[in-house]
């Protein structure tokens, strides 16, 4: 199966909760971040690859994390400098 980029997913799928993972995004449902996903799909994984590792997850779930990623780089960040001395 070949997956397509669904940007009508939504990040329902992604929660965050300070009291799992530390706070990181993670699948719903899991302590799957995000984060291992995205670095899945850089090494070279398909989507295929990650749901054999992870039958629990859905193509759907992929895509949530392509949408935060996706949103996290279109977002406009204000960066405070940090005073030293």
């Amino acid at each position: 199966m070949k997956m397509e980029l669904n940007m009508q997913t939504s990040l329902d799928r992604i929660v965050i909760d300070p009291n799992i993972c530390n706070g990181i995004p993670i699948i719903k449902g899991t302590r799957i971040s995000v984060t291992t996903i995205l670095e899945y799909l850089k090494a070279g994984d398909t989507a295929d690859d990650i749901l054999s590792q992870y039958p629990g997850l859905e193509y759907d779930d992929i895509s949530a994390c392509y949408e935060l990623a996706i949103r996290m780089a279109s977002s406009s960040f204000h960066v405070q400098p940090i005073a030293v001395g």
